[in-house]
């Protein structure tokens, strides 16, 4: 068994160091944890046979090359995954897409008030702010599985805070307003913390 474990773990390793993958990327994909995948890789365990065809498919091999005693030379030859090439698929460019339109609207708004009302209204920019995060928010939980949202959720509750700050409440005085900012990321930073367990 030891054998067997050893082998695997090899493998594994250098599958996804082949296929230029971190360890907590390989165990989003699988549902697990980092901590799962290295213990793997250490040879301290080895997965059921539904996470080893799991596994097999992510890297295009059988599960019979993943626990055989064949050099890890075969290997070196094996491909990156599809999914590695993601971030050149048409994903990124639609949300690309998306979020200059939303910014083009605004510009466009922003002329129009300028014409119409002959004056410059440069608050539209700063509530295209949260807009274009919560949009942003919306296609990275989609299509990159979330990663990442901790960024945006904390930039998105401090443009929210400026939004009010700037034009909800045009107080001379209201600076204490941002230090609700504190409080606020901070939850965010401790609801991101929050996993379910993995095996």
């Amino acid at each position: 068994m030891d054998v067997l474990k050893n082998n695997f773990a090899k493998k594994l390793a250098t599958l996804r160091q082949n296929a230029g993958m971190t360890q907590f990327e390989l165990g989003e994909k699988l549902s697990y944890s980092d901590k799962t995948v290295s213990k793997w890789e250490r040879g301290e365990a080895i997965p059921d046979a539904v996470v080893l065809k799991k596994i097999s498919q992510i890297f295009s091999v059988s599960v019979d090359s993943l626990l055989d005693d064949s050099t890890e030379e075969s290997l070196e030859q094996i491909p990156a995954q599809e999914e590695k090439s993601s971030r050149f698929s048409i994903y990124p460019s639609i949300t690309r897409v998306i979020l200059v339109g939303i910014w083009t609207v605004a510009v466009l708004l922003f002329v129009i008030l300028w014409l119409s009302l002959d004056k410059v209204y440069w608050m539209v920019f700063v509530y295209t702010v949260p807009v274009t995060l919560i949009a942003l928010l919306v296609f990275n939980s989609i299509w990159n599985r979330g990663k990442g949202n901790f960024v945006i959720v904390a930039f998105l509750v401090l443009s929210l805070v400026a939004v009010v700050y700037l034009g909800v409440l045009p107080l001379k005085n209201a600076w204490q307003l941002f230090l609700v900012l504190i409080p606020a990321e901070l939850l965010v930073y401790l609801s991101f913390r929050i996993k379910t367990r993995h095996k």
